[in-house]
C-alpha cells in the first residue's frame, strides 16, 4: 500500500521508499548521538556484568536510556526480575503517552501490524522528528529513522563494553560521567522554565539521599527504593501540581 509521507491538499507527493530515505537522512545525527550515549551505557553494563553480545542484544530490544541504565544499576545490585521489569516499565512510561500521540499522526487506514512496528521504537527523538513531519506520517518514514539509529544504539553499547576491557581505569571513570551528564540535559532545560519542576528535582535528590541512608530501610533494595520514590513523587506532582490544557496545547506546538 502506497502512504503519503507529507500530503499537501490530498496529493501523494513521496512514495513509500523516498520516504525510507528521507527517514534515514533524518536519522543520521540520531543514531550518531545515540552511539555516544550508548557507549557510556557499555561501561555500565559491563560494571553489571554483561557480556558485550548480551548489552547489545539488550540495546537493539530497549532503545531507552533511562530504562537501560534502570536495568543494569538493578543487575548490579543484584535486583530481582520482577523488580527490573516494574522499573523499566515506569522509567518508560512517557513513551505509552508518546505513543498514543503518535498513533494521532498516522492515516487512519494505517494498518496494525505498522501500529505495532513504530510503537516499537518510539523514542523522544524519534518522536520529535515523526511528529513535526508535515502532514499524515508515513510508517517507513520512521522506519528510516529506525534503521540507523536502533543499529547505532546497539554497535554503540557493543563497543562501550568491548573496549572497556583494554581502556585505562580511569578514562573509563570519566568517560562513565557521560550518563549522568545525559540525565542533567534533559532535566536542566525544564527546570529552568518551572519553578515546580525544580523544586521536585531538589525533592527527589534529598529524598534518594535519605532513604539511602535510612536505617530503617537498610532492609529494603535499591531497586524498591527507585520504584517507590518515583511513583510517590510522580503522583504527588500530578496532585499537587496538574499540567492544565493550556500548557499540554503549548508544549506540543
Amino acid at each position: 500500500m502506497l502512504l503519503n509521507c507529507a500530503s499537501r491538499r490530498g496529493i501523494f507527493v513521496e512514495t513509500n521508499r523516498q520516504c525510507f530515505r528521507r527517514g534515514i537522512r533524518d536519522g543520521m545525527p540520531i543514531a550518531l548521538g545515540y552511539f555516544a550515549v550508548a557507549f557510556t551505557l557499555g561501561i555500565a553494563a559491563k560494571n553489571a556484568g554483561f557480556s558485550a553480545l548480551q548489552a547489545m542484544v539488550e540495546s537493539l530490544t530497549n532503545n531507552a536510556s533511562a530504562g537501560e541504565y534502570a536495568v543494569f544499576s538493578l543487575a548490579a545490585a543484584g535486583a530481582g526480575y520482577w523488580e527490573v521489569a516494574v522499573m523499566t516499565l515506569v522509567a518508560n512510561a512517557r513513551y505509552l503517552l508518546m505513543s498514543c500521540s503518535l498513533s494521532q499522526k498516522l492515516p487512519p487506514e494505517t494498518s496494525l501490524a505498522h501500529r505495532m512496528l513504530v510503537a516499537f521504537d518510539v523514542t523522544d527523538e524519534i518522536f520529535g522528528i515523526s511528529i513535526a513531519y508535515p502532514g499524515r506520517l508515513n510508517p517507513w518514514y520512521t522506519y528510516g529513522a529506525m534503521a540507523v539509529s536502533i543499529p547505532g544504539w546497539g554497535l554503540g553499547t557493543f563497543l562501550g563494553v568491548a573496549v572497556g576491557n583494554v581502556l585505562p581505569l580511569r578514562l573509563m571513570s570519566a568517560l562513565s560521567v557521560g550518563l549522568y551528564g545525559m540525565f542533567l540535559a534533559i532535566i536542566v532545560p525544564p527546570w529552568k522554565k518551572d519553578k515546580v519542576v525544580l523544586g521536585l528535582v531538589l525533592l527527589s535528590f534529598a529524598a534518594s539521599f535519605a532513604l539511602a541512608n535510612w536505617p530503617l530501610l537498610a532492609g529494603i533494595s535499591p531497586g524498591i527504593k527507585t520504584i517507590l520514590l518515583t511513583v510517590v513523587l510522580s503522583l504527588g506532582a500530578a496532585v499537587l501540581f496538574p499540567v492544565q490544557d493550556e500548557e499540554r496545547g503549548e508544549g506540543q506546538a
